[in-house]
């Protein structure tokens, strides 16, 4: 019998109620990520068909499959495919690096461009060709072991005395301040011929695309990304904090430590192939988001959202304008107004994504 009283809500409409609530937010999720991945293979079609020379979808099929077709075969296969691919793979890289981080952090502020990681990495670059006089690979490998080592700093300085999310923001940024300073100052030391090498790795750019460079983040997307899209729903109970994280089962210091090793070592890979793309990281989590809507598992999106933003802006630059500008220019151009708009909701709405 029920027992309602006349304008309450009884138990078992509530709990329905939530049940299509959480269908809902399931099937926007699916229908955001799918919706991504369409968009994403259309812009990667896009970015083999067009260029000096078109060539007709029929064509780049076939030079996908393995087949000879004259002019495509090198144009296509050996120009446009590894470019296209670098730029999948390193905005998947960044995406869910960067979402990790502010997922971590629950603060959207938190992503490697702000504290520091990717001003390890140009910095090791720089050191690298203007004081070692590397190049090609080594520059590479410098990239890495700086982002490595900056990111294990940060989190060893974070960590005295418990773990504190604002302490590694605040940390990171002045390590990134610290490390802007001395690429600055080497590159003021340099001769100009290096500093051109220099400032074309810093400024992030595909130009130097080929299957060199795709292969080493190939193998680490490979290996990392099913393992960070494993952890995706204890990093989303983190989101509710630690206590409550652990209550739900989580191994919190496991989770994250896991978590953040996977995530640096993504932007480490990315940003030794491609240079440090701006603010990429930085708007893939806030913007999926606001694709999938609240309490969605950000990884997946967040990684198609960075590619999108790689692969589009690549377009933008090589094709919008009368010059050729480097990916890295555009995401700069896009990714600054967002750091402002994104300040300003932050300082009146809270932290969260």
């Amino acid at each position: 019998m029920d027992r309602t009283a006349p304008g309450e809500t009884s138990i078992a409409d509530r709990a329905a109620a939530i049940v299509r609530g959480r269908r809902a937010r399931h099937r926007r999720h699916a229908v955001a990520t799918v919706v991504l991945g369409v968009l994403l293979l259309v812009l990667f079609t896009v970015a083999l068909m067009i260029g000096n020379t078109f060539y007709p979808l029929d064509a780049v099929v076939r030079v996908i499959l393995g087949e000879t077709v004259p002019g495509a075969s090198f144009t296509v296969g050996e120009l446009r495919l590894p470019r296209a691919a670098l730029a999948i793979l390193a905005g998947i890289a960044f995406g869910m690096a960067g979402v990790s981080f502010q997922t971590l952090l629950r603060n959207p502020l938190a992503s490697p461009d702000i504290i520091g990681i990717s001003n390890g990495a140009g910095a090791a670059a720089v050191i690298g060709i203007i004081v070692l006089g590397f190049s090609g690979p080594l520059v590479s490998l410098m990239a890495l072991a700086g982002a490595l080592v900056t990111a294990a700093a940060i989190y060893l300085l974070s960590i005295r005395g418990g773990f504190a999310g604002t302490r590694l923001i605040l940390i990171g940024i002045g390590v990134s301040l610290m490390l802007q300073s001395v690429i600055s100052y080497v590159l003021s030391r340099a001769a100009s011929w290096d500093i051109q090498t220099a400032m074309q790795w810093l400024t992030g750019s595909l130009n130097s695309a080929s299957w060199e460079r795709v292969a080493p983040l190939a193998v680490a997307a490979v290996v990392i990304v099913p393992l960070m899209l494993a952890q995706g729903r204890a990093l989303g109970a983190m989101q509710l904090g630690d206590d409550s994280a652990s209550g739900l089962g989580v191994r919190v210091n496991a989770t994250r430590v896991l978590c953040i090793l996977g995530a640096v070592a993504l932007l480490a890979f990315a940003t030794a192939a491609t240079g440090p793309i701006a603010f990429v990281a930085f708007m893939a989590g806030p913007i999926a988001a606001r694709i999938t809507g609240p309490g969605a598992n950000l990884l997946l999106p967040s990684a198609f959202v960075g590619a999108v933003l790689v692969l589009g802006s690549d377009l933008i630059g090589q094709f919008a304008f009368g010059e050729r500008y480097p990916v890295g220019v555009i995401t700069g151009v896009l990714g600054a107004p967002y750091l402002i708009y994104l300040l300003i909701r932050t300082n009146r709405s809270g932290g969260s994504l």
